[in-house]
């Protein structure tokens, strides 16, 4: 029995094979970006940290958050933020301190070392950007749809969690 008829028969199979297909290619395009980021640090020498530390470090950018917010903020989806943050701090690519509110809460920010991983990253992307727009494989008003349309299943998942409590 295929996937689809285990899933159920009231929803229309021609969009329900749609919205599977759109979950496989989200989940397929994070493993992809990864990667990417991964083969560029090996293409630069890169060795000290991964591609999900790399993406945490970009993410953040200018900000200083605690672990806990890095969730809610969408910074970071992993569940081994603590591991990511501590190594991080202990490569030099983050600050730490305590919170002075919450003294068991820490805050992290990026330092000179980390904004120079950020940069590695955001010039990848820019000239990932550049690419697609050269070659037309995807332009502006493309993108803008494509975001525009993962923005309303984002916030369709985030009423779905919502129900749940």
């Amino acid at each position: 029995m295929s996937a689809l008829r285990q899933i159920g028969e009231k929803t229309d199979s021609g969009f329900l094979s749609h919205y599977l297909e759109s979950l496989a290619l989200v989940e397929r395009l994070h493993r992809l970006l990864l990667d990417v980021i991964k083969d560029e640090f090996e293409r630069l020498g890169i060795l000290e940290i991964n591609a999900v530390q790399a993406l945490l470090l970009f993410n953040i950018g200018e900000n200083e958050v605690t672990a806990g917010e890095l969730r809610t903020r969408g910074y970071y989806q992993g569940s081994n933020v603590s591991y990511n943050l501590k190594k991080l701090v202990e490569l030099g690519f983050m600050h730490h301190k305590r919170c002075e509110i919450d003294r068991r809460s820490v805050r992290v920010r990026l330092t000179e070392k980390g904004h120079a991983m950020r940069e590695v990253v955001a010039a990848l992307f820019r000239r990932h950007a550049g690419r697609l727009t050269d070659t037309a494989l995807l332009e502006e008003p493309g993108i803008e749809r494509v975001n525009s349309a993962l923005r309303r299943l984002e916030r369709f998942w985030s009423e779905q969690i919502r129900y749940i409590y």
